[in-house]
This record gives structure tokens, C-alpha cells and sequence, in this order.
């Protein structure tokens, strides 16, 4: 993922502005409400990797949140296309109950990025995704 953009990025109407509104200076990190924190993280999980609704709490620099995350994901704008259905348990599970529509369409959805799913649990030493210092330094905006 390519470095923060304020005027390119989906999230930038849910910017909050401080007092002064947001400088112009070149690297200058903007300041995100904590759902806009949460989508852009979920946002930056690629394909085939998943991550769990606490350490997407973390990196949102909101520990301890993870039902946070959740309400985040639900409710998100549409015209976001969070790839939501990477985000799961701290076991690796999928959180919604089995054999729902939502349950499936998760599992599904999982399978065709090349996730192995066994009994709505992921293997998460084999498919978390873990950002390196240079992701993180480079592609946050906070």
C-alpha cells in the first residue's frame, strides 16, 4: 500500500480536523477518528492474510478495543469495500454463528483469497498477517 494521500483516500471525509484544519506540510500525519483508524487498518490487510479484531485494535492505537472493531466494520460506508471477512477472533475463528449466511459468505470468501479454512477456524501462525516496521512507518497516516 502506497503512503497516506489526504486528497486520494477514501477516509479522508472522516478526517477530524484539529482547531487549525489540516496543514499542507509534506509529512505531516493527519488525525483520524478511531473508525476511520480501524477501516484504513483493515484496509491495509492483503489478500490471503487475516488479522484478528484485537490486533487491528492495536495497530488503530486503540489496545483493549476490540469490540470496537467489530461496530467499526458494521458500520462502515459501503463505498469503503473493507475486505471485512479477513478480520477474525484471537483464536482464529470466524466470529458469526455457523451455518449463517454471513458465516458462509466470510468462509467463502476466505477460500477464494487462498485462505485454508477448516470448521470456520483459520491457522493464524500460518496465515496472520504480520506488517514489517516499513509498512507500518510507511503506509500509517497517525
Amino acid at each position: 500500500m502506497s503512503p497516506f494521500h489526504k486528497d486520494k483516500s477514501p477516509l479522508y471525509p472522516y478526517l477530524k480536523l484539529d482547531e487549525e484544519g489540516l496543514k499542507t506540510a509534506p509529512m505531516q500525519a493527519v488525525v483520524l477518528s478511531p473508525m476511520a483508524k480501524i477501516w484504513h487498518i483493515v484496509g491495509m490487510i492483503p489478500k490471503g492474510k487475516v488479522s484478528s479484531y484485537g490486533k487491528v485494535a492495536d495497530l488503530a492505537g486503540l489496545p483493549g478495543r476490540a469490540r470496537y472493531v467489530s461496530k467499526a466494520l458494521k458500520l462502515a460506508p459501503e463505498h469503503l469495500s473493507l475486505p471485512w471477512h479477513r478480520v477474525l477472533n484471537s483464536q482464529g475463528k470466524i466470529s458469526f454463528e455457523k451455518n449463517s449466511s454471513s458465516f458462509q459468505e466470510q468462509m467463502e470468501l476466505l477460500r477464494i483469497e487462498g485462505v485454508v479454512v477448516n470448521r470456520g477456524k483459520v491457522n493464524l501462525s500460518e496465515f496472520e498477517w504480520r506488517p514489517d516496521l516499513a509498512t507500518l512507518v510507511m503506509a500509517m497516516p497517525f
